[in-house]
């Protein structure tokens, strides 16, 4: 009876662990590919346009421990004038509009821009409220949608690792 009580204190997971061989790679990958493009790490903005938490969770599982994005030479930037890449979550509303176009215009050439999640591509679940201006492309220039309802921490990096491999 004790091993079955202590077996139901384990969490589940919310996700099945991605092996580390293939996060290694992935990170290792986009970290040369940034360097090939810029010469140095990756920075990245993030934006939460209006968005329901759940990308942002996903995006600061990067920077955990366990997927820990700045051994790959990427980090999270305060300033859109050190950013790269511009990672929006969430659908555009109306009070972030001015805000999201005025990051954009305040990063510096080359830069990015990534809608995160499905709400990010095309406003998801609050397609139908009043408060929702629409996708992040109605306001910024996408250059890539990373879809998912929130994408896992590993298709992030796939995603920023696609964006490198088109240009």
């Amino acid at each position: 009876m004790f091993r079955t009580l202590l077996s139901g204190l384990r969490p589940p997971l919310a996700e099945p662990p991605v092996p580390d061989t293939e996060l290694a790679a992935l990170g290792a990958a986009l970290d040369a590919a940034a360097r090939r493009r810029l010469g140095r790490g990756l920075a990245i903005r993030a934006v939460d346009a209006g968005s329901c938490n759940g990308c942002e969770l996903e995006l600061h599982a990067l920077g955990n421990p366990f997927y820990d994005l700045e051994r790959f030479g990427l980090r999270f930037v305060a300033s859109p004038r050190h950013a790269d890449v511009l990672m929006v979550t969430g659908p555009v509303s109306r009070n972030m509009r001015a805000a999201l176009a005025r990051t954009h215009a305040a990063m510096p050439a080359p830069k990015w821009v990534v809608a995160v999640g499905d709400c990010g591509a095309g406003c998801g679940v609050f397609a139908d409220s009043p408060a929702c201006l629409g996708s992040v492309a109605k306001v910024v220039p996408v250059d890539l949608t990373i879809p998912g309802c929130p994408p896992p921490p590993a298709r992030l990096l796939a995603g920023l690792l696609a964006l490198f491999g088109r240009r």
